[in-house]
């Protein structure tokens, strides 16, 4: 037993082949350790090139819908400034319109009312076309009128109803002085 915990107490002693192959273990351990880190690296790298194709193909795509959304969106503007110009030119015809309609039919139905007062007509506007029919309010008796404008001409019909207005002026007796 003595001499076993001699063994134990005497420092190791170094072979040659310990001494070698110690830093080449160590050597080879940490190239192992580099190599691993390299083909990580590149397979992060191969990785982050395919994220970075991917990002380009979604920027071409995003580009490309962008050209066509401000294709429309001038489109649209365009269509917008017509329709307002549009709108612009119907509010100056309404314009007019009603200067026409405050204007004219007053005046159409003024002289609706003198044609009326001159030839005691009484026109029936419900008839059919084609036909005149009205009442002619004569000084003595009211006589019906039924025309055929298909068969008589406009000269005919004219001379007919003049020849019904009375051509004795007399003044109405609520409008002399």
């Amino acid at each position: 037993l003595g001499s076993d915990t001699s063994l134990w107490s005497l420092p190791r002693q170094r072979t040659s082949k310990d001494t070698y192959f110690c830093p080449i273990a160590e050597v080879l351990a940490v190239e192992e350790e580099v190599a691993q880190s390299l083909l990580e690296l590149k397979e992060s790298t191969c990785q982050k090139g395919t994220k970075l194709q991917q990002l380009d193909i979604e920027l071409q795509n995003a580009s490309k819908e962008d050209a066509c959304l401000q294709a429309r969106l001038c489109q649209l503007a365009t269509e917008l400034q017509e329709l307002r110009e549009m709108e612009a030119d119907l509010q100056e015809q309404e314009t007019k319109v009603d200067e026409d309609t405050t204007v004219t039919i007053p005046s159409a139905v003024y002289v609706a009312q003198l044609y009326r007062c001159i030839s005691k007509i009484e026109w029936d506007y419900e008839c059919e076309p084609g036909t005149i029919k009205g009442i002619h309010h004569g000084p003595t008796v009211a006589l019906p009128i039924h025309l055929d404008s298909t068969q008589l001409s406009q000269k005919s019909i004219s001379d007919y109803l003049w020849s019904l207005v009375d051509t004795a002026w007399e003044p109405e007796p609520d409008l002399t002085p």
